[in-house]
C-alpha cells in the first residue's frame, strides 16, 4: 500500500480531531486514576498505621501493666499469628540490645538492620519511621515507644499487602484503560467524521463549482450550529455570486448593445466627414457629433463606474450636515427651464427645518436624476410634485408625477442597470439613472421605493437615515 493515502490521512483534519479528542478523554481517565489513586493509597497508608498504633497501645500496656517479662512472652506466644500477618515486632533494652523480634514471612535479620532505635524518644511519646524497601522486602512503616524501665518498644507492619492492593488497582485501572483508549479514539473519529460533514459537503460543492457548476449548493444540515450557520452563509453567498453574474453577463450585454450604437453613429459622421473633405461647414458639424456621441459614450462608462462603486461599498462620501429644503429647491431650480418649455409644473414642498447627514453632491445627483425622469415621462400641461417630511429616524423624500407609468412588467426591472422599458426606448437616454439612485441611495445606508400605475403616473420615494450612513 502506497505511503501516500497514509500521510494524507494522518495530516486531515478528521485524524486530528479524532487524536485530540482522545487525547482529551484519555487524559481525562488519566487525571481521574490520579485523583482516585493518590487519596487511596493515602488510606491505605492511615488504615497501616492505625493498625500499628493500636498494635504499639496493646503491647505497650501490657509492659506498664505487667512488667517487661509479660511482654516478651506475650509477643512470643503471638509470634506465629504477627509473622503471618505481616507484622515486625522487637523489644530492645536501653542499651540497645535486642530482646525478642518477630518478622514477617520472607523477612530476615539482615532485613532491619536500618531500623531506627528511637533512642532520643521521651517515654510514652510514640516516633513514626518508615523501613526501606529491598530487593526482597516492600518496606514497613513502623512506630518506636520507651516504657518504663527504658525498654523500647517497635511495632511494622509489612508494606507486602498495601502494595498488592495498590499493584491490583494499578492492573484493573490498565485493563480498563485499554478499551478506554480504543473507544476514545473510535469515539472521537465518530464524532470528528459527523462533525466535520458539512466540511466535507462545503468541499465537494466548491469541487463541483470548480469544474462549472454553478447552480451547486450545499446540503442543508439542519443542526442549527455554527456550521449550520456556515453552510446557510456559503450557500447565500452562492446565490449572491450567481446573481451577480448574470447580472454582470446581463449588463455586458446591454452595454455591449448600448455602445454599438454611438459606435456607429462615430463612425458614420467620420465616413461621412472624409467624403466630404472640402466643405468646412460639413467638418465642423461632423466634429461636433463626434464630440456629442463621445460626451455620451463618457457618461455611460462614468456612470456605470460610480454604480460599482456605490454598489461595492467603495464610492468615497463626503458626509455633512445638508439642509433637504435648499438642496431640493436647487435641483427644481435646475429644472425649471426644462419644465417649462414643456408646459409643466413643478412643485416643491420641504418643511424649512429638515436636515440630513449625507454627500450633498451625490444626493443631488440623485434628485436630478428622478426629477429628470419625472420630467421627460409627464406629457404636456402635466405636473411634477417634489415633497420631503421626516419619518421616525429617516427623511421620506418623493417625486411625483401624473405621467405615462410603468408598466407593471417593467417594475422589478427598472433598477437594473441599462434597462429600458418599452415605453423608455422612445426617449433618448442611457438606461442608468435608476441604477445609481438606487446604488447611491444604498451606500448612504437608505432605501428606494416606487410605487406606480400606467397612465396614471410614478411616485419615487428615498429613505435616508437622519444620522447619516452606518461607519
Amino acid at each position: 500500500m502506497s505511503s501516500r493515502p497514509i500521510k494524507r490521512l494522518l495530516r486531515s483534519l478528521n485524524f486530528r480531531l479524532a487524536l485530540w479528542y482522545s487525547s482529551v478523554f484519555i487524559s481525562s481517565a488519566v487525571v481521574l486514576f490520579a485523583l482516585v489513586f493518590i487519596p487511596l493509597r493515602l488510606t491505605f497508608l492511615e488504615e497501616d498505621r492505625d493498625i500499628v498504633l493500636a498494635k504499639l497501645q496493646e503491647y505497650s500496656l501490657q509492659g506498664e501493666q505487667l512488667g517487661e517479662a509479660a511482654l516478651i512472652a506475650a509477643i512470643h506466644q503471638e509470634e506465629l499469628s504477627n509473622h503471618h500477618n505481616g507484622f515486625i515486632v522487637r523489644v530492645l533494652n536501653h542499651r540497645g540490645n535486642t530482646l525478642v523480634l518477630t518478622l514477617p514471612l520472607g523477612w530476615e535479620r539482615a532485613d532491619v538492620i536500618h531500623f531506627d532505635l528511637a533512642t532520643s524518644l521521651e517515654p510514652g511519646a510514640v516516633s513514626w519511621g518508615e523501613l526501606p524497601a529491598t530487593d526482597r522486602v516492600q518496606g514497613a512503616e513502623f512506630a518506636s515507644r520507651v516504657l518504663p524501665g527504658g525498654i523500647i518498644l517497635q511495632v511494622g507492619k509489612d508494606a507486602a499487602l498495601r502494595e498488592r492492593h495498590r499493584a491490583n488497582f494499578r492492573k484493573k485501572f490498565a485493563f480498563i484503560l485499554l478499551p478506554a483508549v480504543i473507544f476514545g479514539f473510535c469515539g472521537g473519529f465518530f464524532l470528528a467524521s459527523r462533525a466535520l460533514r458539512p466540511i466535507r459537503e462545503l468541499i465537494h460543492t466548491v469541487r463541483s463549482i470548480d469544474t462549472g457548476r454553478l447552480d451547486a449548493r450545499v446540503p442543508d444540515p439542519r443542526t442549527g450550529d455554527e456550521l449550520n450557520d456556515l453552510v446557510h452563509l456559503f450557500n447565500g453567498m452562492l446565490e449572491k455570486i450567481s446573481s451577480l453574474i448574470t447580472g454582470m453577463r446581463d449588463a455586458l450585454d446591454n452595454v455591449a448593445h448600448d455602445l454599438r450604437t454611438p459606435a456607429t453613429r462615430l463612425r458614420a459622421t467620420i465616413e461621412t466627414a472624409l467624403q466630404a473633405e472640402s466643405d468646412p461647414e460639413a467638418l465642423r458639424e461632423a466634429l461636433m457629433d463626434c464630440g456629442e456621441e463621445s460626451e455620451r459614450l463618457t457618461t455611460m462608462l462614468s456612470t456605470l463606474m460610480d454604480i460599482s462603486e456605490a454598489e461595492t461599498g467603495v464610492m468615497r462620501l463626503r458626509i455633512k450636515e445638508i439642509d433637504v429644503a435648499e438642496l431640493l429647491n436647487e435641483v427644481v431650480d435646475l429644472y425649471q427651464y426644462v419644465a417649462d418649455d414643456k408646459e409643466i409644473t413643478v412643485l416643491c414642498q420641504v418643511p424649512p427645518t429638515l436636515s440630513v447627514r449625507a454627500d450633498s453632491d451625490r444626493m443631488r445627483q440623485v434628485v436630478a436624476n428622478l426629477l429628470d425622469n419625472a420630467i421627460k415621462y409627464t406629457p404636456v400641461g402635466g405636473q411634477v410634485s417634489v415633497t420631503a417630511r421626516r419619518q421616525e429616524e429617516e427623511i421620506a423624500v418623493e417625486v411625483s408625477d401624473n405621467g405615462a407609468g410603468i408598466a407593471e412588467q417593467d417594475l422589478p426591472h427598472i433598477f437594473d442597470r441599462l434597462y429600458r422599458g418599452d415605453r423608455s426606448r422612445s426617449q433618448r437616454g442611457l438606461g442608468l439613472g435608476l441604477s445609481l439612485v438606487e446604488a447611491v441611495t444604498h451606500s448612504h445606508g437608505g432605501r428606494t421605493e416606487v410605487e406606480s400605475t400606467p397612465g396614471v403616473g410614478s411616485t419615487f420615494t428615498l429613505f435616508l437615515p437622519v444620522a447619516g450612513p452606518a461607519a
